[in-house]
């Protein structure tokens, strides 16, 4: 398969925006690296050490560095290993696992392996949240508790609203790129634009070979053996994974489903405001703190 990525001045831009967001970062984070079946894997570790260990695989196009700024309250109270997911990141091998299978579950028990990790804390996002879930089938052994964000591979949206509303715009920005097609690609993926946000994700679309592929969706009786607490948040704007939608699956998919939540006014890319990550910390720290019974 070839690469994720248009050559090597596209794979700087990437690694750029990398560092941008890293440097945002209010506390000191550690790079390490790791050897897997599928190369090496790139992860950013912050928060104290000592802390309860939390995994965080951040979404499609992004890095470990995107999903720890985002995640950042977080690392006041827990040790956060944010994984450059293989095949999305610049900073991880090049390399494009199946989508049909547990290619990717198998690749994150390496990152385990890898880290030392036996048993931590899990949280997917997106792209990441699929990720989580093919590790859940695979070796569920290896989860602790279980946080899914807007996760793929649950449900699947409108192919007719992801075409007019994300995909179509893409491929006009990236033929031909402005700030009003810009506009028009990101309005219905992200819920707040005054940020870094926008310019990245018009950067990534250019810089990257696009993966077309759609995750395949988990089946009940691939996770009848997982007895991780399990979270998920979704939001009710969101078109790729419309949020009342995959919180009526996750409620059959997920055999230990302890909470989950329909966030309002959000799409896809939740608000990027630090009145939000506060919250969305406090709403994760919670629950992995938590002992709460599981929901029959």
């Amino acid at each position: 398969m070839k690469s994720a990525f248009k050559g090597e001045q596209a794979k700087a831009v990437l690694s750029r925006w990398h560092e941008r967001f890293r440097g945002r970062l209010r506390v000191p984070t550690e790079s390490r690296m790791v050897k897997t079946r599928l190369g090496d894997t790139h992860v950013l570790v912050g928060g104290p050490e000592g802390g309860p260990e939390v995994v965080v695989l951040h979404g499609a196009l992004a890095s470990s560095a995107h999903v720890l700024h985002e995640l950042a309250p977080l690392m006041e109270r827990f040790r956060l290993h944010a994984v450059d997911v293989v095949g999305q990141s610049v900073k991880s091998a090049d390399v494009r696992p199946s989508v049909s299978n547990n290619a990717y579950g198998e690749w994150l028990r390496d990152v385990l392996d890898g880290l030392s990790l036996q048993r931590p804390h899990v949280v997917g996002v997106s792209w990441g949240g699929f990720v989580s879930i093919r590790l859940a089938a695979c070796a569920p052994e290896r989860i602790d508790r279980l946080v899914l964000l807007f996760p793929a591979g649950v449900v699947n949206g409108s192919h007719w609203e992801g075409l007019t509303k994300v995909a179509l715009p893409m491929m006009l920005y990236r033929m031909s790129p402005t700030e009003r097609r810009l506009k028009a690609f990101v309005r219905h993926l992200l819920t707040t634009t005054d940020d870094d946000w926008a310019p990245f994700l018009g950067d990534a679309v250019r810089a990257c070979n696009m993966d077309m592929r759609v995750p395949a969706l988990a089946t009940p009786e691939e996770l009848t053996r997982l007895t991780s607490p399990t979270l998920v948040l979704a939001g009710d704007g969101d078109v790729s994974f419309p949020g009342a939608k995959l919180l009526a699956r996750a409620r059959v998919l997920f055999p230990t489903l302890a909470d989950q939540e329909l966030i309002e006014d959000c799409r896809h890319c939740p608000p990027t405001t630090d009145a939000f990550r506060q919250w969305l910390a406090v709403r994760i720290g919670d629950f992995l703190r938590a002992s709460r019974p599981v929901k029959g």
